[in-house]
């Protein structure tokens, strides 16, 4: 599960097992336990305690090779993971408030960001990480890790074959607080929000799906795509931030580099009812919205969603 510097995808997803199915209706006024994690599956282990949560990565190593050449950030539920990488030549691009802003060659750097979300699945100190959005062109290789915890805020991640190993970092461990949001569209999944504690990642999928290829810039490149076909390529959201912070739903790492610095827009699409979510309308694009999973008081569900208007 790392990053080729061949392009082909290295697949991140959060380290989360198929768990039962919390549907928001009623919570407690005052902060949850933590709840107890069930594999969905006989032949799944339950998740480790210490992996919920948002992790960045450090360092990957291949041939004895160290490099850190992407901002990697993700997301971990008891169930969906999301997760964003940032190659560090992109910069922020600033001058950019839309693809129309960017040069051909300013397109081709976004073409290498990486992202992706599901769910995982773990056997032992084994995980399958099930990808349903990818930024890049999907992989029809199993993406499989061993992972290994050093301390209560680092972890290892291994290569079956031993090809490369990760560094992890733990940035926050959700104190119990899971949320996972999805809008699917005509049988496809449309967008995605997972939370943890303070952390959110978003996910909005691309009209269609990718072309099979290597990677997102050699299919621009090798097909000559037009400057049309290559922002459609483009058009698919990562954005990670914090939802309480200088500015509530403050995005801070995004693929693309417009949103960063400004309000999640979704955020205002959702309405509490009790202890549940619901659309504030219906959805513009048909979309049907179903809440997986839910660990989050009601009084601060209400306090992420309800701003003042």
């Amino acid at each position: 599960m790392n990053d080729s510097e061949r392009h082909i995808i290295g697949r991140r997803g959060a380290l989360a097992v198929a768990f039962a199915l919390l549907i928001v209706q009623s919570c407690s006024t005052s902060a949850p336990p933590p709840p107890a994690y069930q594999s969905m599956s006989s032949s799944a282990d339950p998740l480790p305690a210490w992996l919920p949560g948002v992790w960045k990565r450090e360092w990957i190593e291949r041939g004895g090779s160290r490099t850190s050449s992407f901002d990697v950030h993700y997301l971990q539920t008891p169930r969906a993971f999301a997760d964003v990488r940032i190659p560090r030549e992109r910069g922020a691009l600033t001058h950019a408030a839309s693809f129309a802003d960017l040069s051909d060659g300013e397109l081709l750097l976004l073409a290498r960001q990486r992202g992706f979300t599901g769910t995982t699945t773990v056997a032992g100190n084994q995980a399958t990480w099930h990808h349903e959005i990818d930024f890049q062109p999907a992989d029809s290789s199993p993406d499989v890790g061993r992972m290994e915890r050093l301390d209560d805020a680092h972890m290892l991640e291994h290569a079956l074959d031993s090809s490369y190993v990760e560094s992890w970092r733990s940035v926050e461990n959700g104190g119990g607080r899971f949320l996972s949001l999805r809008i699917e569209r005509g049988g496809r999944i449309d967008r995605v929000l997972v939370i943890a504690g303070n952390h959110f990642l978003y996910v909005r999928n691309r009209e269609r799906d990718l072309p099979a290829a290597e990677s997102l810039d050699s299919l621009i490149v090798s097909t000559k795509a037009t400057r049309a076909q290559t922002i459609a390529y483009l058009d698919c959201e990562f954005s990670e931030g914090y939802v309480h912070g200088s500015a509530d739903w403050e995005v801070q790492h995004s693929t693309l580099p417009w949103r960063e610095g400004r309000r999640l827009e979704i955020a205002d699409s959702f309405v509490t009812n009790g202890g549940s979510l619901s659309l504030r309308a219906p959805d513009p694009r048909g979309g049907v919205l179903s809440v997986p999973l839910n660990t989050f008081p009601r009084s601060e569900l209400k306090k992420m969603f309800e701003r003042q208007r």
